[in-house]
């Protein structure tokens, strides 16, 4: 048996953080995005063992894959010991704060799950996510959500008012940010590290009602406090964008992604090849719909 899925990636409308815990992880508040913009993982049963493959020979296929992480949690806690490939076609950049990995990971358990007729329900799933990573969990349901704790509780919404004709401009410039440093330097930036809560709701209460640019408004990362001081070009694409008309544009997770949210796909378009001129071909860029669609890369 064989089947294919897609894996999206995300942005952050919101990360807010909330103070480092007792765990070691950080309290936050996070209003994320699916975007469709696609990595495709395709499933097989076979006759024994477990293999997994991909199309980027820089993204190693061991243990420290988060699909490889993911398939093996997987099998053990379904008690199945068939054998499984996956082969994962990337398209999404890596270490990009997109949730590229974590959707693989979410995908590949839920991919799993069909491919051996449901033997996990999604509280057996959620559980798996929650600890395989901070992000998993919200890429097992498919519409906008508020992620709280250190990202595992996850509220779902339906699609946003302020975003119904909404598209999205991805950049990434070729770099990435290490999660792990961006969190680390948040010691050097007081304010971002323990932010105030109640951003969400306020963000939230924004995205429900028909106004894009009072929306983005709200807009807020926690983790552009380090990445915009060490990497400036991030902070002059965003100005670029900004001074082009974009209706909000901020730094995807802990980046290197930025993204600017116009209205309409041919603004959209527009404004990607105005940012391709002025800083070149060598950046990355995707242009998406935020309610379904296809995307541009």
């Amino acid at each position: 048996m064989k089947l294919a899925r897609s894996s999206p990636c995300k942005i952050n409308l919101l990360l807010n953080i909330l103070g480092r815990r007792p765990d070691g992880f950080h309290e936050l508040e996070t209003v994320m995005h699916p975007v469709p913009v696609c990595d495709t993982l395709e499933f097989a049963t076979t006759a024994r063992g477990f293999e997994l493959t991909g199309s980027d020979p820089a993204l190693p296929m061991d243990a420290s894959n988060l699909v490889h992480r993911a398939a093996t949690a997987f099998l053990q806690a379904a008690g199945i010991r068939d054998g499984v490939r996956i082969h994962l076609e990337k398209h999404i950049p890596m270490a990009a704060g997109l949730g590229g990995g974590s959707g693989n990971a979410a995908t590949t358990l839920l991919g799993l799950n069909d491919l051996f007729g449901h033997p996990l329900d999604a509280a057996a799933l959620t559980a798996l996510a929650a600890q395989l990573g901070s992000d998993v969990p919200f890429f097992l349901q498919p519409g906008p959500a508020l992620a709280t704790g250190r990202g595992e509780h996850v509220q779902a919404f339906g699609w946003f008012p302020a975003l119904r004709d909404a598209w999205v401009l991805l950049i990434h410039p070729g770099f990435g940010i290490a999660t792990a440093w961006a969190y680390q330097s948040l010691a050097r930036f007081p304010r971002a590290l323990n932010g105030v809560p109640g951003r969400s709701a306020r963000l939230i209460a924004r995205l429900e009602q028909p106004d894009l640019a009072a929306a983005g408004a709200e807009f807020y990362n926690s983790l552009e406090a380090p990445a915009l001081e060490k990497y400036p070009i991030l902070q002059l694409f965003q100005e670029f964008l900004r001074g082009e008309g974009a209706a909000a544009t901020l730094m995807s997770g802990s980046g290197s992604t930025t993204f600017a949210v116009i209205t309409g796909e041919p603004g959209a378009q527009r404004l990607r090849e105005k940012f391709l001129s002025r800083y070149g071909m060598r950046n990355w860029t995707a242009v998406a719909p935020l309610r379904g669609g296809v995307a541009a890369t």
